[in-house]
């Protein structure tokens, strides 16, 4: 099995001095994901919840929906001249009901790890209508208070950060502010794409009463992903994109940037976030 680490000497310059030491690194390896044994998608992760990614990846593609659509997940036979498992390919089978749409011919075969949409054939092709539209769920409300406090205790939760320093990460958290999963990887995408496919495999989506929080920046692809998950509140510590902005007003979806300190920016679906005495008198 792949390592989430490896070690690598380094030669280290401090003050004009020099020495060398072995350093810790986040592993990054190429994960191919089949579905229902055809190749769809090569995305560049860190190893650890693979089944989880490749879930998590076919939510946002509009294939799976329920824990019910999913059949199982195995890893297949690498690419290795004796035909031993690298552990790097993955190969998703759809239970019998699910209609698969032909959606290897919108994708190039490899994505990147900072950018899973980059396959994509057109924007229209992303604008995949979710089961659950967040603005037809029930309302939720946050309070500013409430959003500046998650960042730290993101901050807290990232283990392998603290390590290599080379991590993304991305939590959900209930509307009371309690952190109920977090994971990490090279790629901000694969980091969603693993909560998601957990909740999937969980039983638990549509997500809609939880906040998607992510360590970088906002794309167009993560409020995808949200919205497609049922997600109605996403938040990043860095800036959006002008078409995540433009997807969040579409869907209702609540797009917060820019959260450090006691500061952000609320870019879509404001009406969600209230002040504290506003949100108790509505709640």
């Amino acid at each position: 099995m792949g390592r989430v680490t490896e070690r690598r000497k380094v030669l280290r310059i401090r003050d004009g001095a020099v020495s060398t030491r072995p350093d810790t690194l986040v592993a990054e390896e190429p994960l191919e994901i089949r579905l229902n044994g055809r190749p769809l998608a090569i995305t560049m992760r860190t190893p650890g919840d693979d089944f989880a990614l490749a879930a998590g990846f076919l939510v946002s593609e509009g294939v799976l929906a329920e824990e019910s659509d999913l059949q199982n997940i195995v890893y297949c036979a690498g690419a290795t001249v004796d035909g031993s498992n690298t552990y790097n390919v993955v190969d998703v089978k759809t239970a019998g009901h699910v209609v698969v749409p032909d959606i290897t011919l919108e994708r190039n075969v490899y994505t990147t790890s900072s950018c899973g949409l980059c396959g994509k054939a057109s924007l229209d092709a992303v604008r995949t209508t979710t089961r659950w539209p967040v603005a037809d769920t029930p309302p939720l409300r946050v309070t500013p208070q409430l959003l500046t406090g998650l960042p730290d205790r993101l901050r807290a939760a990232q283990r392998v950060f603290d390590r290599t320093g080379g991590l993304h990460a991305a939590a959900l958290f209930s509307e009371e502010g309690e952190l109920l999963d977090v994971r990490e990887d090279v790629g901000r995408h694969n980091a969603v794409d693993k909560l998601v496919g957990r909740a999937l495999r969980n039983g638990d989506l549509p997500l809609s009463r939880a906040i998607l929080l992510v360590s970088g920046r906002a794309s167009f692809e993560l409020a995808q992903k949200a919205v497609m998950a049922g997600i109605p509140v996403l938040a990043a510590v860095s800036a959006p994109s002008s078409l995540a902005v433009d997807l969040a007003a579409e869907t209702g979806l609540t797009l917060v940037g820019f959260l450090r300190g006691a500061s952000m920016n609320v870019y879509a679906g404001e009406e969600r976030v209230v002040p504290a005495g506003a949100a108790a008198a509505q709640g």
